[in-house]
């Protein structure tokens, strides 16, 4: 799963610098950026905080969404505070056939760019949050689903994404051993030359069984993980830069 991230300003321009001009990242993070919550050391999903997401409607402008997608067909907001926390993720061998991403899947396809994200390793009856990223230090490309949802509230619409997710490697393996789960799971992460095809826009069947062969494991060898700060209950720090420097527990060294 995938419930906890860091995202940068820096790491979520990265599309935006590679493919648009220097007019474009100024308005993004003049008028974009101080509407989300970004930088974000650390957030939990269920803070359903405010990223930018890159989406089939502008590959290389992106759009403020929070996070926990809303399909089209919820009525209002009592509905959606309870289906919320539910669409943090999607499962991608089945976001085709859910009826909370199924239209999202064939239409509304994102990228999110991250610094890394966290997960926690199970050991003696307590958890260990580790901080994943790439080797190389360059942001991670998440693969996700959004959709603008109109609030009958305010008539306005509100963006809102889910991250997918894949079978983990043999890293996560090692760390997301979760026994309440059949096996390890991970963030779908792509490198740029599938990111391209995850956006295109899905014409007929074929094209879903392309989009389906898109979503498999990242390479264990491209990531490096090490262990952090709690990031739940007391000894929390909160959200603070050195929320994922490492921490080492001696417990886990044996």
């Amino acid at each position: 799963m995938c419930y906890d991230i860091k995202a940068s300003l820096e790491a979520q321009l990265k599309r935006a610098r590679q493919y648009g001009d220097e007019i474009a990242i100024r308005e993004i993070e003049e008028k974009l950026a101080p509407l989300t919550d970004l930088p974000i050391h650390h957030a939990s999903g269920f803070q359903h905080p405010k990223l930018l997401i890159y989406t089939e409607d502008d590959p290389v402008y992106p759009k403020v969404a929070s996070w926990g997608l809303v399909p089209h067909w919820v009525k209002d907001r009592a509905q959606q505070k309870k289906l919320w926390n539910n669409t943090l993720n999607a499962r991608g061998e089945t976001i085709f056939e859910k009826p909370s991403f199924r239209t999202a899947a064939k239409y509304h396809r994102c990228l999110i760019y991250v610094d890394g994200f966290y997960e926690h390793h199970h050991f003696k009856g307590k958890t260990y949050p580790y901080f994943i990223h790439k080797k190389d230090k360059q942001p991670l490309v998440f693969a996700g689903l959004w959709n603008p949802w109109l609030d009958p509230e305010t008539g306005e619409y509100l963006n809102t994404f889910t991250i997918v997710t894949t079978e983990g490697n043999q890293m996560m393996g090692r760390i997301h051993n979760n026994p309440k789960l059949s096996g390890p799971r991970m963030p779908l992460v792509l490198d740029e030359e599938i990111a391209e095809k995850w956006l295109i826009e899905i014409e007929e069947e074929l094209d879903v069984k392309a989009v389906q062969e898109l979503i498999h494991s990242y390479p264990e060898e491209e990531l490096q993980a090490h262990t952090v700060h709690k990031l739940r209950g007391k000894e929390y720090p909160g959200n603070v830069p050195e929320i994922n420097e490492e921490v080492i527990y001696p417990e886990l060294q044996d």
